[in-house]
């Protein structure tokens, strides 16, 4: 991990000055407390509609410094726990005793049902709908705020065991509570990542959160953002709070998830600590916060990330994917393209994105748009190469030769399988090397094997008549609104008379409405995005382990790119594993040994979590 240019890195601590070779779009604000101010007011207008909150005047968020990793958080002392923390006390003899079977051999596991991790949960109606219907939920009190726990035996009573933090959270949706191990159950290590954690001795964390799609009782949407960010840090200090009494080491937490599960591990591993989620925390009684939401005893920083496919940078993932799909004209190509004007505007705003983040590329040079497709080519090339040499029997199909793509397949069915021609990448299988891509149709190829998303591509209600379906506009807006537009572009072209977004119905330009004061909208998008967090004050997570299909469509590879490369810059950060992972597509937890072995790796490099003398630290 030497390519990148950067000043050399050094242990974790805020004593010394954070990086400053990258400065992101969105400005920095003036001191701490201005932020937490300013957080309050928009955690305030994004309570349920019933409880009568309105938006007070609105400030930027500020960044301010985080507690030192391995010490309580300094921001207030301890006086007996609050009323939060008495509340969330953990019980060690809750549990259910279950047994399971894990590459044919049986396993004791205590299954901790429903752990409600906060003292103030939002109560859920009991009928939710989503992108799989109309469902009825059983815990409306907590369900959405909780957490299983299943600890194998050899780890009841260990404390230095690891925490597999599993968020469920795709496509950016809620996640209602799930127990993903069941009595009788049987895994196998080489392809579960549940049964693999498990077989670890691992304390395997099962958590739910709400986010966007939820509705709460009184018929509001408490899901909206930063909520899903705001209910992980929360479970995360709730283990904090009882690590003493509880297996496993909330010193070693290992997060893990896909598309936004991966955005959510992402943006949970690179802001910790941050009080500017201190107001959101103390509204839903998170253990370690004051009520004034203005204190900390406890940290909520975690120790490793394991993300696949994130869905992260929202506030300009549609341009990142005009850009990347318009660059060498694979709209065109593939005719992909209803809206040509749309999608020239939006990626026009690239190069101006791409150059105000300061990264670098693997040689040194600057990571710009003249030179990003050279930079996807060479992704797709290393992993291209890194999959042939993984293994013998892994061969890539000669150039007029034939891909052979399985889609579909729930389960209970056969997936289809479709052939591509393969026309864009040549290689010797023989040397296990890439003589050339084709980056033109390469491109082609991602769009033909699953089709693009419309144009924008996340920001999507509202524009050009849309209603409905599934993009992430309604993941922003306040608590009694359907959605909200997150984007410029989006916002200055709703065309959707009566939906309390856009330059139509508000007669404000984004510019002037991000100026009123009285916006939450640019604050709920930086506080989903990691991008705003790396290499600031925040306790970015030292450990991270990153994966992009070579096959995804759902959200541009640059994301990634950036992703790494602003990782790899923080002088936080102690070990990336980042690569596209050859002929996936937007999928997770498809290389379980590789994973699990880069967690043990990291988990034994990071040495004991209890330090010489048995005590946490």
């Amino acid at each position: 991990m030497q390519w990148f240019s950067a000043p050399s890195r050094r242990a974790r601590s805020h004593l010394t000055n954070v990086p400053t070779g990258r400065r992101h779009a969105r400005g920095l604000g003036a001191a701490a407390v201005a932020g937490s101010l300013a957080a309050a007011a928009v955690a305030m207008a994004l309570l349920p509609a019933a409880a009568g909150h309105a938006s007070p005047g609105h400030q930027k968020a500020t960044h301010g410094k985080a507690a030192h990793h391995g010490k309580a958080a300094h921001h207030g002392k301890a006086s007996g726990g609050t009323a939060a923390d008495r509340a969330l006390a953990f019980d060690p003899s809750d549990y259910t005793t279950i047994t399971v079977t894990v590459d044919g051999q049986p396993m004791t596991v205590r299954w901790y049902q429903e752990v409600c991790y906060v003292a103030e949960p939002v109560a859920a109606a009991a009928e939710q709908s989503g992108a799989t219907g109309t469902t009825t939920i059983t815990n409306t009190a907590c369900g959405y705020q909780s957490m299983n726990l299943f600890v194998p035996e050899s780890a009841v009573h260990d404390q230095r065991a690891p925490i597999y933090f599993a968020v469920n959270n795709s496509g950016w949706m809620a996640s209602y509570i799930r127990a993903s191990v069941a009595d009788g159950q049987s895994f196998d290590s080489s392809t579960s990542n549940v049964g693999a954690a498990l077989k670890a001795g691992y304390v395997y964390a099962d958590i739910a959160s709400r986010s966007r799609g939820m509705v709460s009782a009184d018929g509001s949407y408490p899901g909206k953002a930063p909520a899903p960010v705001v209910d992980a840090k929360a479970a995360v200090r709730y283990l904090r709070l009882n690590d003493k009494v509880m297996p496993g080491s909330a010193e070693r937490i290992v997060v893990n998830g896909t598309s936004g599960g991966g955005a959510l591990g992402s943006i949970l591993g690179a802001s910790g600590n941050s009080p500017q989620y201190y107001p959101y925390l103390a509204a839903i009684g998170a253990a370690g916060i004051g009520r004034n939401g203005r204190t900390s005893t406890l940290r909520d920083d975690v120790f490793a990330v394991n993300a696949y496919c994130p869905i992260t940078d929202l506030g300009h993932a549609d341009v990142l994917y005009e850009w990347l799909y318009n660059a060498l004209n694979t709209r065109d190509d593939v005719d992909q393209n209803a809206e040509p004007d749309e999608a020239a505007a939006i990626a026009a705003q690239f190069p101006a994105y791409e150059k105000s983040l300061g990264l670098r590329n693997r040689d040194g040079s600057r990571l710009t748009a003249a030179n990003m497709i050279e930079t996807v080519k060479r992704e797709v090339i290393r992993s291209a190469e890194t999959y042939l040499a993984a293994d013998p029997a892994n061969t890539i199909p000669p150039l007029g030769d034939t891909f052979e793509i399985q889609s579909g397949g729930a389960p209970g069915t056969t997936p289809t399988t479709t052939s591509y021609v393969n026309d864009w990448i040549d290689v010797d299988n023989d040397t296990d090397t890439v003589r050339s891509v084709d980056m033109k149709k390469y491109l082609d190829f991602v769009a033909t094997q699953q089709a693009l998303k419309g144009t924008p591509a996340f920001d999507a209600l509202g524009v050009n008549g849309v209603t409905s379906g599934f993009p992430e506009t309604n993941l922003f807006g306040p608590a009694n609104q359907v959605y909200l537009n997150f984007t410029e572009y989006s916002w200055d072209h709703n065309d959707v008379a009566g939906d309390g977004t856009g330059l139509d119905d508000t007669g404000l330009t984004w510019a002037q409405y991000v100026r009123r004061g009285s916006t939450i909208v640019d604050d709920q998008v930086h506080l989903i995005d990691p991008m705003d967090f790396i290499g600031t004050s925040a306790d970015t997570s030292p450990y991270w382990y990153v994966r992009a299909g070579t096959r995804d469509r759902d959200t541009s590879f640059i994301v990634s790119i950036n992703l790494d490369r602003a990782l790899e810059a923080d002088r936080q950060v102690k070990d990336v594993d980042y690569r596209l992972a050859w002929n996936q597509p937007h999928a997770g937890n498809y290389d379980v040994p590789e994973a699990m072995a880069w967690i043990k790796k990291v988990v034994a490099a990071a040495g004991d979590p209890l330090g010489r003398h048995g005590q946490r630290h």
